[in-house]
């Protein structure tokens, strides 16, 4: 993409191009991952549960002790201008709030004012043909950071346990890799929740197993009994996994992904009855909904 053609961006209130944005070397969140996000979708330029995106964010945000720079109108404002002068209809948003600039040292005192950033761009974390084909996941040693460490729930930037697991995917050529937790519980991809699917029933890990509380998984957990598909959340391990009739990834930034195997093991069918139910479905609320 050429200098001119950049999308703008949104760094401390002022919009500016992705060439230009700038933010100090000396950024808590650059230097310790001291702050958090949200990645949102918009479709037809109209923002797709922006709501829930921020109320996370402020929760994100309460739950480490950071005062969001920005209030919540001022964050919407902001979307709402990079969205209707994105080049294209649909993209993606990353919102980003920081600890801001301050001393070298983790003591976030010297901090005087949090930091914050919108970035909007096309994100596809799967080719399309790859999509129709399904993806190829393996499950990671790496190891999903216990809630007693860091709580799922917590949308921070300290992500390097899911890149981790992610070199080891594309180190054997997967698409994707799962994490489990210490106690070999199935918690989530690295940038997305997880569904199975046995005798018709709609499967996932709850929050307390390690998953992120998830806005697209909850899309899906609301949309499965308006099509008649019993859903729970349970404690899944490898062999619910493999002996899966379907599987499927969610997320904001993955959207729905049909998987084709873990660990080399195919699924019964990919895609299934319910994932295709459930992508039309999904399909037909993200085109149909409007700016909340």
């Amino acid at each position: 993409m050429s200098e001119s053609n950049q999308p703008t961006c949104w760094v401390d209130g002022e919009f500016v191009a992705a060439s230009e944005a700038r933010i100090s070397i000396f950024d808590h969140g650059l230097l310790y991952g001291d702050g958090v996000f949200e990645g949102i979708r918009f479709y037809d330029r109209r923002v797709f549960r922006l709501r829930e995106h921020l109320l996370r964010l402020q929760r994100s945000a309460t739950a480490i002790m950071l005062e969001l720079p920005y209030s919540f109108d001022e964050f919407a404002a902001a979307i709402e201008h990079l969205v209707q002068t994105f080049a294209e209809a649909d993209g993606y948003l990353r919102v980003v709030a920081t600890r801001g600039k301050g001393a070298l040292g983790v003591d976030p005192r010297s901090c005087k004012r949090g930091s914050a950033f919108i970035v909007v761009d096309r994100l596809a974390l799967i080719s399309e043909e790859r999509r129709r084909q399904g993806a190829k996941l393996i499950c990671a040693t790496t190891r999903r950071l216990p809630a007693d460490g860091l709580d799922p729930r917590i949308k921070s930037l300290n992500y390097l346990n899911h890149v981790l697991a992610r070199i080891e995917a594309n180190n054997v050529g997967a698409d994707e890799a799962v994490l489990l937790n210490a106690q070999g519980h199935v918690t989530e991809g690295t940038v997305d929740n997880i569904f199975v699917v046995r005798d018709g029933r709609l499967m996932t890990p709850p929050v307390s197993d390690g998953a992120l509380e998830g806005v697209t998984r909850g899309v899906l957990l609301e949309l499965a009994p308006t099509l008649g598909i019993p859903s729970v959340e349970c404690t899944l391990n490898l062999y619910d996994l493999y002996t899966a009739d379907e599987c499927l990834l969610s997320g904001t930034g993955a959207e729905l992904i049909p998987v084709a195997e873990i660990d080399g093991r195919r699924m019964r069918e990919c895609p299934g009855p319910i994932s295709e139910a459930l992508q039309q479905a999904y399909t037909e609320t993200v085109r149909n909904s409007s700016a909340s």
